[in-house]
C-alpha cells in the first residue's frame, strides 16, 4: 500500500512532513523543525507518531527531537551528527534501511550542506526526502562540505528515476529561480520560473518537485552544460559560489 505524505509550512520557510504507511498506520515525521507545529498536525490528522527521521543536525531539522520524544515516545533515527544538538536512538548511514511499517527507506549519504547529511529514498513509492541537499531550482549552501562532496551527493540523487517525487525542506524556489535566470537562459527554465512566481503570488507551495524536472531546469544540476570548459564538480562549485554572492 502507498505512503501518504502530509506537508505543512512551519517556522519562517520550512516544510514539515508527516508520512503514514497505509498498510499499518505507522507514522513518521521527516525532521523536527517545530515540535509544537508537528504535534498540532498529528492531532488534526488523528495520527500518532512512531518514528522521527532526521536528515542532518541543524536546529531547524533536529531541534524538536527532545520535545517530540517526550510527547510521543517515537524512535529517533538519523545521522550520527544529530547528537551534536539533539537525542538520537539509532544512527544510520549510506545503504542502511529504515522501516516504517511496510515502507522501506534506503539511506543515502548526501553530505555537503553538512558533512553527515543523509536523504531517505522510498523506491517502491518513488519518493525521496532530501532535506537541504537539493532544492527546487537550487541546492544547499556548503556550510561544512566542499563542492566535490556536494556534487557527488547531487549526482547520487539525479541517478534516481526521473519520476521520483522530491520533498525538500524549504520554500526557497522563487529566490532560487531569480538566481537561476541570472546564469541560465534556457527556455524551459524561463517557463518554469514564470510558473513559480505565479504560484507564490497565489500563496501556493512549489514543493514537492521531481528529479526529472530538476535535471531539466536546475542550474546546479545543469552546471556541466553551463560551464563545459570545467570539470563537473568545478562547474558546480563556480555556480554555487555565484549563488552565495547573488543579491538579486
Amino acid at each position: 500500500m502507498p505512503l501518504t505524505v502530509h506537508q505543512f509550512p512551519c517556522l519562517s520557510d520550512n516544510y514539515g512532513f508527516l508520512v503514514r504507511d497505509e498498510a499499518t498506520g505507522k507514522v513518521a515525521t521527516v525532521d523536527t523543525p517545530d515540535a509544537d507545529a508537528i504535534l498540532a498536525q498529528l492531532e488534526k490528522l488523528g495520527w500518532s507518531l512512531d518514528l522521527i527521521l532526521n536528515t542532518h543536525w541543524h536546529p531547524d531539522h533536529a531541534g524538536g527531537n527532545a520535545a517530540l520524544k517526550a510527547a510521543t515516545g517515537a524512535t529517533i533515527v538519523g545521522p550520527q551528527e544529530v547528537t551534536r544538538i539533539a537525542p538520537l536512538d539509532r544512527a544510520v548511514t549510506e545503504g542502511d534501511e529504515v522501516r516504517l511499517g511496510e515502507t522501506v527507506f534506503r539511506v543515502l549519504d548526501t553530505g555537503g550542506h553538512t558533512l553527515g547529511h543523509i536523504a531517505y529514498h522510498d523506491a517502491a513509492d518513488a519518493i525521496a526526502f532530501v532535506g537541504d541537499t537539493l532544492f527546487a531550482l537550487g541546492c544547499g549552501r556548503l556550510f561544512e562540505g566542499d563542492a566535490a562532496q556536494m556534487w557527488g551527493s547531487l549526482s547520487k540523487l539525479t541517478a534516481l528515476p526521473d519520476d521520483t517525487t522530491v520533498y525538500c525542506a524549504h520554500e526557497y524556489t522563487a529566490a532560487n529561480a531569480r538566481f537561476a535566470l541570472s546564469v541560465d537562459d534556457d527556455p524551459a527554465l524561463r517557463r518554469r520560473a514564470e510558473a513559480v512566481f505565479a504560484a507564490r503570488e497565489r500563496g501556493e507551495a512549489t514543493v514537492p518537485t521531481t528529479i526529472g524536472l530538476e535535471k531539466a531546469t536546475n542550474p546546479f544540476l545543469r552546471a556541466p552544460l553551463l560551464r563545459p570548459h570545467l570539470a563537473p564538480a568545478e562547474a558546480f562549485g563556480e555556480i554555487r559560489a555565484a549563488k552565495d554572492g547573488f543579491k538579486g
